[in-house]
C-alpha cells in the first residue's frame, strides 16, 4: 500500500482556500503549490499527493478509489450522488444554488423550458413544487439562455448576484446553500481511518477557530 494519501482537489478558487485551510492546519505545502501547472503533485514531507481536477470530477476520483479523499462543493455532491462519505463542511467558496431568469417575463403554461449545468438539482427541485418543465443541459455560460430565448428559467450557482445582474437577470427562488465538503472513499476510509480521522481533525480545529473569530 503506498504510503501517500491521495487527495483530489478542484482548480481555481475552492482550490486557493482548500490550500490556505490545509496550510492554517499545519500542513507543510510548498510555495510553488499554488502556481504549479502540474496536475500531480507529491508533498513528501507530508506523505500527501494531490490531483488537480475539474470540480465536478473531484467526486468520481473519489468513488473510484484513485483518490483516498477530495475536496467538492455541495452542489456536486448533490447533482451527483456518489457512493461518498462526507466527512467535514469546510465552511469554503460559500454560494448557493438558484433560479433565475428576465424580469417580469411570463412563464409558459406548458411546461417551460429550463438551463442548468445541474439537471438532477433542477428536476427535482420543479418536481418538489408540483410544475413540469423540460430541463435543457447546458455546460458553461448558463446566464445566455433566457438571453436568447433558449429558455425562460435558469438553475445555476450564485455567489454575489453581480453575473446575474450584469445580464440583467433577477433570482426567483433559492435552492440550496452551498459550501466545499471533504468526501472520502468508503474503501479507504476503512483501510486508513486514523490518517483521515487526522486530517478531519486538524481541519475541524482551524474551521472552528475562524467561525469564533468570525
Amino acid at each position: 500500500m503506498s504510503r501517500f494519501l491521495t487527495i483530489a482537489m478542484p482548480k481555481g478558487r475552492i482550490f486557493e482556500e482548500a490550500a490556505d485551510l490545509l496550510r492554517k492546519a499545519d500542513f507543510q505545502l510548498p510555495p510553488e503549490f499554488d502556481d504549479s501547472r502540474k496536475l500531480v503533485l507529491e508533498i513528501e514531507e507530508e506523505d500527501l499527493r494531490f490531483i488537480l481536477a475539474k470540480p465536478m470530477d473531484v467526486v468520481t476520483y473519489v468513488e473510484h478509489g484513485v483518490a483516498d479523499i477530495g475536496i467538492a462543493g455541495k452542489d456536486v455532491m448533490l447533482e451527483e450522488e456518489r457512493d461518498v462519505y462526507e466527512l467535514l463542511d469546510l465552511k469554503i467558496s460559500a454560494c448557493h444554488l438558484a433560479v433565475a431568469g428576465l424580469p417580469g417575463k411570463k412563464i409558459s403554461d406548458v411546461a417551460p423550458k429550463v438551463a442548468s449545468k445541474y439537471p438532477n438539482i433542477a428536476s427535482s427541485y420543479f418536481r418538489e413544487q408540483g410544475e413540469q418543465v423540460e430541463i435543457i443541459k447546458l455546460n458553461g455560460s448558463i446566464e445566455l439562455a433566457p438571453m436568447i430565448g433558449l429558455a425562460e428559467r435558469i438553475v445555476d450557482i450564485v455567489s454575489t448576484g453581480q453575473t446575474l445582474k450584469e445580464n440583467g437577470l433577477i433570482e426567483y427562488a433559492r435552492i440550496a446553500d452551498v459550501t466545499s465538503r471533504l468526501i472520502a472513499n468508503p474503501v479507504s476510509y476503512r483501510i486508513k481511518e486514523k490518517r483521515i480521522t487526522e486530517i478531519v481533525e486538524r481541519l475541524a480545529v482551524v474551521i472552528n477557530n475562524q467561525t469564533l473569530e468570525g
